[in-house]
């Protein structure tokens, strides 16, 4: 299977997404004649190579006319539907414009059709769009079947925008990255456009640790940022997803903190409500710190979506002044559960598949515990038993 991964390490735009799907391989005249289709007054298309801290890129730069206009989500579909541009890629660069207007109506507490764009209302910021619309579309038709991307860099402090003067992420990007992984750095400025922010959080199957793949091309879209900090590009990464050993694989973070100055009850009441929040396992290790003072590392697996609420909850605690994140790739077994009779009652078996074939069978801890203290016996005899009735069935 052939696969797209974006490495948004610095960032990205509009313009650096266009730019990307050039430099791996659509035809730049191609899309210049789709964008001459929405009949965009002066709009002009430069292409160009150029070199962001020594390495070779590709540019992406719409030339139009400074202008004061005002656009809303109709009238910016209205042009993108009269053009004569692919219908997928019309249809992509629409749903992209619809979720910007979403966000901006969210956090401004206005009606969707009430959203007048700035920023992203002008000629060139609807180029960008359309023209990663564009590109998105010509990949799939080329045999691209799942776009992937690293977690998003925002770069941090502040933007000045038609609003005045706003955080990073502004808030209609970060509206648009809600249950995305995203990183601060690596400046202090705005990384990650709110253009960018819609087409990624749009075409974007999965945000996950590079796949395991076999690369067959690099592609790289260049911002119009030159800094000797760090390459301001975007690296497009093509190639065929390496065989998958047929198990289930997704990304979770790990976050964990040292803790030396909480007592051993506390730490055990924080576990509780951690699982109780939705943490997918916690454990503790422990640990020496400096001075040779023992402590405790406090270690917290859970979901993307749930990252920030199980961080709020330790911070809450009052444990640590600290936490350290990863965001970690996971392999598992196809899980399945199966329900077995015994004379202790309802028992749930949890199964794992591997390659088809069930390689784990494991009676649910609770279901077991539940008719144990009903027959007042050995919770094994209860596990025991629904094991028995579990390899019976499937002989």
């Amino acid at each position: 299977m052939k696969i797209a991964y974006f490495d948004c390490f610095a960032g990205a735009g509009g313009d650096m997404i266009a730019a990307a799907f050039l430099d791996a391989g659509l035809d730049a005249d191609f899309l210049k004649q789709q964008l001459k289709t929405l009949k965009l007054k002066k709009l002009d298309i430069k292409i160009r190579k150029v070199k962001r801290c020594g390495f070779r890129a590709v540019q992406f730069i719409p030339i139009c006319p400074k202008q004061k206009t005002h656009r809303n989500l109709r009238q910016i579909t209205d042009i993108i539907s009269k053009s004569k541009i692919n219908l997928p890629a019309k249809k992509a660069a629409i749903r992209i414009f619809e979720r910007l207007a979403d966000a901006e109506a969210k956090v401004h507490n206005k009606n969707i059709n009430d959203i007048y764009f700035h920023e992203v209302g002008a000629i060139d910021s609807i180029a960008d769009i359309v023209s990663a619309s564009v590109g998105f579309h010509f990949f799939r038709q080329n045999g691209v079947e799942k776009f992937y991307s690293s977690a998003l860099s925002v770069g941090s402090g502040t933007i000045k925008t038609a609003h005045g003067l706003m955080p990073v992420p502004a808030p209609a990007t970060a509206k648009l990255l809600e249950g995305i992984p995203v990183t601060a750095g690596p400046a202090d400025f705005e990384l990650l456009t709110p253009t960018a922010a819609a087409i990624l959080t749009t075409i974007v199957d999965d945000f996950c640790p590079l796949p395991s793949m076999k690369i067959e091309k690099t592609a790289c879209g260049a911002g119009s940022l030159s800094s000797e900090q760090f390459p301001n590009i975007l690296r497009l990464i093509i190639g065929q997803a390496a065989k998958p050993a047929q198990a289930d694989t997704d990304s979770v973070y790990l976050l964990e903190t040292n803790i030396d100055d909480a007592a051993a009850e506390q730490i055990g009441y924080v576990t509780e409500k951690l699982l109780e929040a939705g943490a997918l396992d916690v454990f503790t290790t422990p640990i020496y710190m400096k001075q040779n003072r023992p402590a405790v590392k406090l270690s917290v697996i859970c979901t993307i979506k749930d990252e920030q609420k199980i961080t709020q909850l330790i911070m809450e605690q009052g444990l640590t002044f600290g936490i350290r994140r990863q965001l970690l790739a996971r392999s598992k077994l196809l899980r399945s559960f199966v329900t077995v009779q015994t004379k202790f009652g309802k028992i749930r078996i949890k199964t794992g598949t591997f390659s088809g074939k069930i390689v784990n069978a494991k009676p649910e801890f609770d279901d077991c515990k539940r008719g144990a203290e009903k027959f007042n016996v050995p919770i094994k005899m209860v596990a025991d038993a629904a094991l028995k009735k579990y390899k019976g069935a499937e002989k």
